[in-house]
């Protein structure tokens, strides 16, 4: 009996050793598949933050689709205000919002500083334009805010740089395109603004070429009269399209009477506007080396 007693009690303590054992590598097993879930997560996020931002042709020709997608998407919503709500149009509308969505969703994710980005007033102009696409009683119109979404990435360094490097003329009249575009994209939302308070009540506005054809009319004080916007409302809209468009239409005609200057930061001083044949800093005498293609 002695023998089976020691063998029974070698048992005892060997069994929890085993249990542990077990447990230890099943533990294990449950942390390295988290580890591999979480690399997988941070490798895919690496990715799109490779086409997001990167100087690579990749990268380069991701950056042109967004934009080419932007444009686009501008376009839908200027046709479609000529045509009636049929099935396929709403179908379209769904299909432009789940990949405005799904844009959206991965700038938020791949972004290092999310709450930064989140507060973004294009970000929120990105938020109307899904809610327009995915809940039209939002208002057709609200889409246009994507124009906002257009200038913000034209805006960014990485395709400033880009287009810098890629078109010569852009390189040399970065200032008139800029404020070109900043005027282009005023008038683009308050066309959006004028449609989307006036058609319903307005018979003179029954799309948006109608609305635009009273944007610049105002903008331009022109004031034909063959359009106006009644009510306090309408008048405020016009107030603030003469304001802010004149403005900004100023903008554009002195920058293009200015000298026509490059952007280059010089490396002693800092100067960033040379003239386009310059070859030394005019404000510290610096050697520039501005990359030139021959183009004037």
């Amino acid at each position: 009996m002695e023998p089976k007693t020691s063998h029974a009690r070698s048992i005892a303590r060997i069994e929890p050793r085993r249990n542990f054992a077990r447990n230890f590598a099943m533990a294990n097993a449950a942390e390295t598949d988290i580890v591999e879930t979480d690399t997988d997560a941070s490798a895919l996020k690496r990715r799109l933050r490779h086409y997001y931002t990167s100087d690579t042709p990749e990268g380069r020709q991701f950056r042109y689709g967004i934009l080419a997608f932007d444009i686009v998407t501008i376009l839908f919503i200027v046709l479609t205000s000529f045509l009636p709500r049929t099935s396929l149009v709403e179908v379209l509308d769904a299909v432009f919002g789940i990949a405005i969505l799904a844009d959206f969703s991965i700038r938020i994710w791949i972004s290092r500083r999310p709450l930064r980005e989140f507060m973004h007033p294009a970000t929120w102009a990105d938020i109307v334009a899904i809610a327009s696409f995915l809940a039209p009683i939002v208002g057709e119109g609200a889409g246009f805010l994507r124009v906002l979404r257009t200038v913000r990435l034209l805006r960014t360094y990485h395709l400033l740089k880009q287009l810098r490097s890629d078109f010569v003329w852009f390189r040399i009249n970065e200032e008139i395109a800029l404020a070109a575009i900043n005027l282009f994209v005023f008038l683009f939302i308050m066309t959006a603004v004028v449609y989307e308070t006036q058609h319903a009540s307005n018979a003179q506005i029954n799309n948006y070429v109608d609305a635009l054809y009273f944007t610049v009319t105002t903008l331009t004080t022109t004031g034909f009269g063959d359009i106006t916007l009644p009510g306090t409302t309408g008048r405020l809209i016009a107030v603030i399209i003469m304001i802010l468009g004149v403005t900004l239409f100023l903008n554009l005609v002195r920058t293009i009477l200015q000298p026509v200057k490059v952007r280059f930061t010089c490396p002693r001083c800092g100067l960033r506007r040379h003239d386009t044949d310059a070859v030394h800093c005019k404000a510290c005498g610096e050697v520039l080396n501005i990359p030139d293609d021959g183009a004037r």
